[in-house]
């Protein structure tokens, strides 16, 4: 099994949405994510999607997207971004997906070769903009949904690798020392992968090893629309 991960592929739910509005070289920009895939992504490979599947606000109207990708070889993980609305609760999601696609939300899954887990994340705050107490709540109640995907996946790991899937990042390249980086360092974590980065923003994104463990942004853009290839070794 190989593993790949891509995410914020930003589908258009039922509506014209172009993404070349964001710049000239989002054009036709799944069409390219497509054609890479099916290149490269055999049966038996997985791989991760950490959030931003869809613009639908509705489930109905994610349906089409959901079919996109499950018609694309390999076993799909998917994680709840911040712009898919559609994603209510994870029962209705797991009863929506097509055949070889399973989603995550702060729990586990075993993959055969390693164990995924995950949750959404939420905004860092820094020393320049603190989090408001509303953020505040929803960023504590992200660290207790981390804990509980590591929670979980640890009692699957029997010495494999354990992956995480964020959607927003953990850690930036100017800020590697944060609540979220703490917690996973407590557990044997081999990669993180992350998106939510786009344009600019992909370049305060960091992609490397920090205290052990490896992260990678694999917002779309940031891989040039092409999938990236996560070692387990």
């Amino acid at each position: 099994m190989r593993l790949f991960a891509i995410g914020d592929l930003h589908l258009p739910g039922g509506d014209e949405k172009p993404m070349n509005i964001f710049g000239d070289h989002w054009e036709d920009h799944f069409a390219r994510i497509r054609e890479d895939w099916m290149s490269r992504v055999g049966d038996e490979d997985t791989v991760l999607i950490p959030g931003d599947i869809s613009w639908a606000m509705q489930m109905q109207a994610a349906k089409a997207d959901l079919q996109a990708l499950g018609q694309l070889p390999g076993r799909k993980i998917i994680l709840k971004g911040n712009h898919d609305y559609w994603w209510n609760s994870l029962t209705q999601v797991r009863s929506a997906l097509p055949e070889g696609m399973e989603a995550v939300q702060h729990n586990a899954v075993d993959i055969g070769d390693a164990v995924v887990c995950g949750t959404r994340g939420w905004v860092l705050p820094t020393q320049d903009a603190p989090l408001s107490p509303e953020d505040q709540k929803i960023y504590n109640r992200e660290l207790i949904r981390l804990e509980m995907a590591l929670e979980a996946a640890v009692k699957m790991l029997d010495g494999r690798p354990l992956v995480v899937m964020m959607h927003y990042p953990p850690l930036y390249d100017a800020l590697r020392d944060t609540d979220f980086t703490r917690l996973l360092e407590k557990y044997p974590v081999h990669t993180v992968v992350y998106g939510h980065l786009h344009g600019a923003g992909i370049r305060v994104g960091f992609n490397g090893v920090w205290n052990g463990i490896a992260y990678r942004l694999t917002s779309c853009d940031s891989l040039g629309f092409t999938l990236a290839e996560i070692p387990l070794a």
